[in-house]
């Protein structure tokens, strides 16, 4: 089964991302959770396409793809 999330780590909408996965909340979290308090702790930088990376790495046999929300294409009828 493959699920949709919206990711927001910081308080700026443009920095959010979509994630398409086969992945659970839960172990989206459990990856993502102790890089962000690390960049809110201790000032160690990170961008979405480094969280991603991670998950793929932590699950490499899970579907992990990402798309920013302002990149999708929009179909207007």
């Amino acid at each position: 089964m493959t699920n949709l999330f919206q990711i927001n780590t910081t308080a700026w909408d443009e920095e959010d991302f979509l994630l398409i996965t086969t992945l659970t909340e839960e172990q989206i979290v459990k990856v993502i959770t102790p890089i962000v308090m690390d960049e809110r702790e201790n000032n160690v930088e990170y961008d979405n396409d480094f969280l991603v990376q991670q998950l793929q790495d932590a699950y490499p046999t899970d579907v992990v793809r990402h798309y920013v929300p302002s990149q999708i294409d929009l179909i207007s009828i």
